[in-house]
């Protein structure tokens, strides 16, 4: 019987890869905030050696050690990547063959080809630390009706950040924010058999909003120290590097974050107080209880997820994912997973998203089953 469902998709397991190098607040010495672990919670981040593309490949195949998934089953990937330099800033810095490298979509389609997987369609993304919410938008909004999904055949999301490459670690506001890690989400029926859904997908959406200013751009940095395995540090005679203001985006993306989630709550027709637990992009301590404070505001008082950030900092689109397989055991009921971001380099915007989840009776039965 060809069993097929387009309506309801939901997530089956999570697989996250973390880089074995972590670089301590110890090496900022005086260029980081006295105050900085107590505002964000961060002690240290991991910094990949890999570039992104060598990153999700790692997080794939960490899932299928896990769950035994066969690719062959595999119908779809949505690359994201908000550490890919945008078109925009590329074009203006770099040579025309790096400017081709830095385009999402390219890393999905190598990432395709170098897992084999010949039928598969792709898509890449960008979008910072929504990259996450807009890329389930894509896939049940856009791929679902056009893909046919057999009931045991699936699509992942995986996401790949790695900031360090376009930080500058002499920066006070900013060096020691990001994080390094890749995931890989298996997103399948929910009537799969063969990869049983935990948490169903209700709503999935990620969108633009204008501010009075722009709060993140690039620039060319001289003389940029940089961080070693072994604790030393070289230097970069010049780097292209991000600037962000950070005393702008606390204040936007909390209120961001909690009328995303509302939006996604009256979409969905439910309302705050059928959340059982908020899980937000984690930015850092002091964000995320300012989020749940605006939150409260609009009757949403579910369970927030904070305090994640200690060992990775804030690792960007890979924060909802690594979160969700963090908690994976405790949460139930429905699920709120708003994030936040700059938007375009140079522009007053910016990005908000929420992915509603709903725990299905297989992971309410069986809350120990691992992600």
């Amino acid at each position: 019987m060809d069993s097929r469902r387009h309506s309801s998709l939901g997530i089956s397991a999570i697989a996250v890869h973390q880089p074995a190098w972590e670089l301590e607040n110890a090496w900022f010495g005086e260029t980081m905030p006295r105050k900085f672990a107590h505002h964000t919670g961060i002690e240290a981040r991991g910094i990949s050696l890999d570039d992104e593309l060598a990153m999700g490949m790692q997080a794939v195949r960490q899932l299928q050690r896990e769950t035994g998934c066969n690719l062959a089953d595999c119908r779809g990937i949505a690359f994201v990547s908000p550490s890919f330099i945008p078109p925009s800033v590329a074009r203006r810095h770099l040579a025309a063959d790096d400017v081709v490298r830095e385009r999402p979509s390219h890393a999905a389609d190598e990432l395709a080809r170098l897992l084999g997987m010949q039928r598969c369609r792709t898509v890449g993304l960008n979008w910072f630390c929504c990259g996450y919410s807009r890329a389930f938008s894509v896939v049940s909004r856009r791929w679902v009706p056009r893909l046919d999904l057999r009931r045991d055949e699936f699509v992942l999301v995986v996401v790949a950040t790695r900031i360090s490459r376009i930080t500058d670690f002499a920066c006070g506001q900013t060096a020691g924010l990001f994080g390094d890690m890749a995931s890989a989400t298996l997103v399948a029926p929910a009537t799969s058999r063969r990869y049983p859904v935990h948490f169903e997908i209700l709503h999935a959406n990620a969108e633009k909003q204008a501010t009075e200013r722009p709060a993140f751009d690039f620039h060319v940095q001289q003389h940029v120290a940089i961080p070693t395995p072994n604790g030393g540090t070289l230097h970069a005679a010049e780097r292209l590097v991000f600037s962000l203001d950070g005393m702008a985006i606390a204040e936007l993306a909390p209120r961001a974050m909690s009328a995303a989630t509302a939006k996604a709550l009256a979409a969905a027709g439910l309302a705050g107080g059928d959340v059982n637990f908020v899980v937000p992009h984690q930015a850092g301590t002091g964000i995320v209880r300012f989020t749940g404070m605006k939150l409260d505001e609009y009757g949403v008082r579910g369970e927030l997820i904070n305090g994640l950030t200690r060992r990775t900092g804030n690792v960007s689109a890979c924060s909802v994912p690594h979160a969700l397989k963090q908690t994976w055991n405790r949460l139930g009921g429905l699920i709120a997973c708003p994030t936040a971001a700059v938007g375009s380099p140079g522009r007053p915007e910016v990005l908000q998203g929420c992915i509603l989840l709903r725990a299905t009776p297989l992971h309410e039965r069986q809350p120990t089953v691992a992600a």
